[in-house]
């Protein structure tokens, strides 16, 4: 297949999927830190997305798309129009003439002015000792597989479920728990789980 894998500069899903045989490229405004640079288109994925891809999987930015945004939105108009400009762009990706479409993204926004997402997924699901909450958006693509448990016919991806690395209570007395981004910059918090991507790339070939 002919896969355009958006907004990635790491690589990590494009490697998958060649590896799997097939002819995929990385897209984004941004050069590639990968290590096959002619695997990468450097431009605006909005310029290329009508090439005949077969599948296309997008990480479309989330710092306005987010749900710990909505608060700030409220009495700021540049960030409401950063968020409008974001969902825009979301929507342009979801839209395009492609048969098989993932675009990724966390919990916010998109699920109440678009739709709910097809799936949510964490690391842990399939092996990795992380929690993230992560939201997939899914045309003419199954979700993907993954098991808690070991049976007669599918082995057991989970592992357990990792311990919170802090937790605090907010103001309204809420228990918070903090699991994955406190130790973590954007772009490490931004990077694509190896056993995801290999997961997207065995299931969806």
């Amino acid at each position: 297949m002919k896969i355009l894998v958006g907004c990635e500069v790491s690589q990590v899903l494009t490697s998958e999927f060649r590896a799997m045989g097939h002819l995929a490229y990385s897209c984004d405004i941004q050069p590639t830190y990968g290590l096959n640079k002619e695997w990468h288109i450097r431009g605006n994925i909005l310029d290329y997305i009508n090439n005949d891809w077969d599948m296309l999987v997008a990480f479309p930015p989330c710092i306005y798309l987010s749900s710990v945004q909505s608060h700030l939105c409220r009495n700021d108009m540049k960030r409401t129009i950063k968020r409008i400009e974001a969902a825009s762009f979301f929507m342009q990706l979801m839209n395009a003439e492609i048969p098989k479409i993932c675009l990724e993204n966390p919990a916010g926004v998109m699920a109440n002015i678009y739709r709910k997402p097809d799936q949510m997924i964490h690391p842990y699901y399939f092996g990795e000792s992380e929690m993230k909450r992560t939201c997939l958006w899914l045309k003419g693509l199954p979700r993907l597989v993954h098991n808690k448990e070991r049976d007669l016919f599918s082995v057991k991806t989970h592992c357990n479920k990792p311990a919170a690395s802090f937790s605090w209570v907010n103001k309204k007395g809420k228990l918070k728990k903090e699991y994955f981004t406190y130790n973590k910059n954007g772009a490490e918090r931004s990077l694509t789980f190896g056993s995801i991507a290999n997961a997207m790339a065995f299931q969806w070939s």
